[in-house]
This record gives C-alpha cells, structure tokens and sequence, in this order.
C-alpha cells in the first residue's frame, strides 16, 4: 500500500497512535506539526512502539494559518483530522476554544478539496451525539447535540460545533470529496509518551491517590489502540463515506475504574482510593479539582449510548475496559 494519509496532530495522544496503526497497515503517513524542532522526537516516539518510520514524514502547518496547507497535502489521498485544542486555563469559558476548532476544522476541509483529498476521518467527541440527559433518550449517531446544554464544557462545545461545521461545509462545498466523522467516549489506553497526556491525566491522577475519594462521575471508556484502528478502516471502508460512528466500549463509574486497577496493580495500586464521596459535598470540592470540575452536570448520571453501527459497519470490536485501564497505569508508570 503506497498511498499516503496526512495526520492533523500527530504529536497528541490520538494523533500518534493513529499514525502507529497506519504505519502498521502500510499506508505511509505525513503529520502536521507547528514546530519541526519536534519532529525527531515524534519520531523516536513511534520508532519505540516498534514501527518503521521510514514511511514517516512531517509538515509544519498551523492549524490557524493557510500557510503551508497546499504543500501538506501535496501528494495525499486521505486525511486523519484528529488535532483539536483542549484549552487549560480556558476550560471555565465555554466558547474560548469554539473558534480555533471550528476554523481549524473548515481550514482542514478547505484545502483538504483543493487538493482533490478522496476521504477526510475527523475525530468529534461521543458528546456531539448525546440527548439532554433527563430526555431518557439512548445516544446513536441520529443525535446531533445542542451545543448551548448546560451539561456541555468548553471543550465538548467546540467538538460539537466543529462537527456541525464540517458537515455544513460538506453540504455547501464538499461534492466530490467524502467526509466520515468518529465520536469517541473517553479514550485511555497505553500513552505513547509522557506529553499532552489529555483524558489519561484521570488514571494518572488515581494511580497517585487523586481524588481522595470517589465522586459517583462515569465515563464510556474507549482504548486509545481501538480507536486508532477506528479511525484507519474508516479511510477504506465504501459504506462509511458520509456516516457518524461512536466508539465507546463499557460504561465505568469512578470507583469501579478504581477496583479495577487496583486489583490489576496490585501493590503498585495502593494509593488508589476506597472511598466514595457523597454527591452533596463533591459539589462542593469539584471547583478545587481541575481534571474534573467540567463534568458536574454529569454527577450520578449515566445516559446510554449505542455503538451497534460502528460494530455492524466497521467491526469495531472493543476489547475489555479492564485491559485498557490497566495498560494505561503500566505505561504511565514506564514512561
């Protein structure tokens, strides 16, 4: 296989193990990176998960500026759009990060036509899928999320707003080029490196003993490796082309994602928290715990989710969540 796939944020948690999964499928692979000094490192990183990059090559784009686009795309039959911003500090402002992902995404798209692109991946969130929660309704890729729902952070509101912005494109100026869009749950899995570490900071943060006790907080757990795979057959698969798929495995509760890894840490798992913390007064710390803190409206809330058409459409198999949280907690202490 000779064609080649240009990866938007091939330096992010997703980003590099989608370009692993390429490489190990035989596509060659050019990733976008804002700054080359970081390209041998990048590099050295996916060499270490034992892939060949020789197939590897990097362009410096921005995500906010043309410059360099037409170059980048040069050459690409497909593009995995998978870099978005996650924001730090500007989590508490719920439209700081809509602007650079939107208009990342539409730059993307723009450039992606121009350069006769066959298929664009694009990585949205399970969030762009989920009815208000108290409409009881199951989540499927028919939901189209209201971006202005109180239960939305900033985040989640521009990977909602991204999407809708995609598929609007698609419709105006999109004929002749295919867009597919992928929704993951919360992804953890084994880090590639230390760096921008994204949603493995909350199984960083229980191997350390972080939070003290649980807040009854769930989460739809998608490994990371699963996801990149994803990501790669829905490059290739006909029935795809303009289709939504979530990816999400199993449904975990805080404190069972902590018994978990606990029994499967054994020793290494005991600074890992017993207790649970009742839901009045995790209203009252959420402010004080920053991995955490944009999720209260989901406190003690579980709404349900259906990935029967990725598994039906695109065999996505996930393996067990067990699997998943404990190979995250051995990489992060590897690495």
């Amino acid at each position: 296989m000779s064609e080649t796939v240009l990866v938007t944020g091939g330096n992010g948690y997703v980003g590099g193990w989608c370009i692993v999964e390429l490489l190990r499928t035989g596509y060659r692979v050019r990733t976008t990176l804002r700054d080359l000094g970081k390209a041998e490192k990048l590099r050295g990183i996916i060499a270490a998960s034992g892939e060949d990059t020789t197939k590897l090559e990097f362009a410096a784009v921005d995500l906010m500026r043309d410059a360099g686009w037409p170059e980048a795309l040069a050459g690409c039959s497909f593009v995995l759009h998978v870099a978005s911003p996650l924001g730090g500090g500007a989590k508490l402002d719920r439209d700081a990060l809509v602007a650079p992902a939107r208009d990342g995404t539409l730059r993307v798209l723009r450039f992606a036509k121009q350069a006769g692109i066959r298929r664009v991946v694009m990585t949205s969130a399970a969030a762009a899928a989920r009815s208000p929660l108290a409409s009881g309704r199951v989540s499927d890729e028919t939901v189209w999320a209201d971006p202005d729902d109180p239960q939305f952070d900033a985040y989640r509101r521009s990977k909602i707003l991204a999407e809708r912005a995609a598929w609007d494109f698609m419709r105006r100026e999109g004929q002749g080029m295919e867009l597919v869009t992928i929704l993951p749950g919360a992804v953890f899995g084994p880090v590639l490196s230390a760096d921008n570490l994204g949603s493995v900071d909350i199984i960083k943060g229980l191997v350390e003993g972080r939070p003290p006790a649980m807040p009854r907080l769930g989460f739809w757990v998608v490994d990371v490796r699963d996801l990149a795979q994803l990501h790669v057959r829905a490059l290739s698969q006909p029935e795809a082309a303009g289709q939504r798929y979530i990816a999400a495995g199993e449904f975990l509760w805080m404190e069972e994602m902590a018994a978990r890894l606990r029994y499967r840490l054994g020793a290494r798992g005991t600074k890992i928290s017993r207790r649970r913390l009742p839901t009045w007064l995790v209203r009252l710390l959420l402010p004080f715990m920053p991995n955490l803190r944009t999720l209260a409206p989901l406190l003690g809330k579980k709404f349900e989710l259906s990935t029967a058409k990725a598994r039906r459409e695109l065999d996505f198999t996930p393996r067990p969540a067990s699997d998943t949280l404990f190979d995250c907690a051995e990489s992060l202490v590897a690495k």
